[in-house]
């Protein structure tokens, strides 16, 4: 027995890899695109858009994943049975029940996987990945260059006559303020955008500072002096994984997420009897449409997991998973139970 289940788990194994790798390909692929679309706002260096990639990798997973699982395992079986050892399989008195309990194991696996990833994880990494992009958005709005136009930088009008835009640094600076009591007029020969912790600085090296008003002129020299201004970012905080699933902040779509994403990790676990019906066949009475049924087979429980909670709500998920359980049992037991 031992013997049989090493053999087709590694069978599993060998299909599943070669499903879920270019699954998981082409869902990078569609990332890539998508952030593609992100540098037409923002600058992105090679690290940070490896960054977003890493943030976006949990989703990935969870959504590529069970789809590799269920069609390696159906097609697990179904080659099996082309080469007539599932035939063998049950001639020696082995019941198809016993190759279900073998691929329940790790459908439990992969559907408490699934469920940790979408409960924990996912929240988190949305959170800090949300963060880092509006960070990178408020700082695109500071993307500094010489030009005979000025910039504005808080209440400063800022003119730059040389500039490198990859180290922030800058040459002859000239800022000018009429917004306080006095107005006041700064030259630098050397400046530098430092953003510290949501505060954006402006670095001043070797210049003078004129303030003046309709009575008094004022004069500076300085070594190093500081603007701030303050970048419009209101980040989200993540607190704990209790509180992002219970506070009331997009309340209809994390009810929308618990329903859908329960369901799809619960997936590989209900889906344990459709795969041996789909996939057990004897290779010389029956040819089935295997690809075709595993098609409509994720669109169905996929629509279903989608659609049918605009009415029942989070009873969706009880009633959804049992009557997939029941249909895939009912297939199970026509096809495959009472022919083996």
């Amino acid at each position: 027995m031992d013997k049989l289940r090493h053999y087709i788990l590694s069978n599993l194994s060998i299909l599943f890899f070669s499903i879920f790798l270019p699954l998981f390909a082409i869902a990078s692929v569609i990332f890539m695109i998508k952030l593609a679309t992100y540098t037409a706002v923002i600058q992105l260096s090679i690290a940070e858009m490896g960054k977003l990639y890493l943030f976006v990798l949990p989703e990935l997973l969870f959504y590529t994943l069970p789809i590799a699982f269920i069609v390696g395992g159906a097609l697990t079986l179904y080659r099996l049975s082309n080469d007539n050892e599932m035939v063998v399989v049950f001639s020696l008195g082995i019941s198809p029940s016993y190759v279900a309990r073998v691929l329940a194991i790790p459908a439990l696996l992969l559907s408490i996987l699934l469920f940790v990833n979408f409960v924990v994880v996912i929240p988190y990494i949305k959170i800090i990945s949300g963060n880092f992009l509006e960070k990178k958005r408020a700082e695109a709005k500071f993307n500094l260059t010489a030009s005979e136009f000025g910039h504005n930088f808080g209440d400063w009008m800022l003119f730059i006559n040389k500039s490198d835009s990859e180290s922030r640094a800058f040459g002859d600076v000239v800022l000018f303020n009429k917004e306080m009591k006095e107005e006041i007029l700064i030259t630098a020969e050397k400046a530098e955008l430092i953003n510290h912790k949501g505060v954006l600085q402006l670095q001043l090296s070797n210049g003078q500072s004129y303030s003046y008003d309709n009575a008094l002129l004022k004069t500076m020299l300085f070594k190093t002096a500081y603007i701030n201004d303050m970048m419009n970012t209101d980040p989200t905080i993540y607190r704990n994984t209790l509180d992002f699933w219970t506070n009331e902040e997009e309340r209809p779509k994390k009810n929308r997420l618990i329903i859908t994403n329960t369901l799809l990790s619960l997936f590989p676990l209900i889906s344990v009897f459709l795969m041996i019906a789909l996939g057990v066949v004897h290779a010389r009475h029956q040819k089935r449409w295997i690809y075709l049924w595993l098609f409509l087979s994720i669109v169905g429980f996929y629509a279903s997991a989608i659609i049918t909670q605009q009415w029942l709500g989070f009873h969706t998920i009880w009633v959804v998973a049992l009557g997939w359980v029941i249909l895939s049992y009912g297939f199970y037991k026509r096809l495959v139970g009472t022919r083996f």
